[in-house]
């Protein structure tokens, strides 16, 4: 396997430092491609997983039809969840997905094995985090290919699966909408509007 030089790890900081959640006031009407969509996809079959059991799952959503029917449920829950942010006005202004605007959706599932997983037995839920790093893939590889993703979690997990006929042995991890943008900003969107302060990383070492 080859070694890596100093200009490979300045081009994987740069694409990390990047990666961006892209919502629907930036996506844009325009097709990506099946062969770019299978490079997005097989990134994710690259992630490491627990036990070599590489649990993850992929439905694709391009039909209209089902969009909105996620789209109502996530207006929905996120008219909920506004009462949570009552102190914080900003909450109401933010545009929180791209479920509508994006090309296709993708959500992305943990496949529940019964038998025992090797490194599984005490840490029930590493597979689900498996499935995290396949989604961390994903996201990555699409900003490599100047391709738009964005994360939706207002949302309940099994009102997702029922809209989308999944059998009940897979878990929802992630909804992801995908789909060039018009611009990838300079710095997360909700730090530039103070929602949240960046943390050091003296602050996210522990003593």
């Amino acid at each position: 396997m080859k070694n890596f030089s100093n200009k490979d790890l300045e081009t994987l900081s740069s694409i990390i430092g990047s990666r961006r959640d892209v919502r629907g006031n930036n996506f844009i009407n325009k097709k990506v491609s099946n062969k770019k969509l299978k490079i997005i996809l097989e990134s994710a079959l690259k992630a490491p997983s627990v036990g070599y059991s590489q649990p993850w799952r992929f439905k694709l959503i391009k039909e209209d039809t089902k969009k909105q029917e996620i789209y109502n449920h996530f207006k929905k829950s996120y008219e909920k969840s506004k009462k949570k942010f009552e102190d914080r006005p900003l909450y109401k202004t933010l545009k929180l997905e791209g479920i509508k605007e994006s090309y296709i959706n993708i959500a992305v599932f943990y496949k529940n094995d019964k038998k025992e997983i090797l490194g599984q037995t005490y840490m029930k839920r590493s597979g689900e985090y498996s499935v995290v790093c396949a989604i961390c893939n994903m996201w990555l590889t699409a900003r490599a290919l100047n391709i738009g993703l964005g994360w939706v979690s207002i949302i309940k997990p099994k009102k997702i699966k029922k809209i989308l006929e999944v059998p009940k042995e897979y878990k929802l991890i992630g909804y992801l909408c995908i789909g060039y943008t018009k611009e990838f900003l300079e710095e997360p969107e909700l730090k530039t509007l103070g929602w949240e302060k960046e943390k050091s990383l003296k602050e996210c070492i522990l003593k």
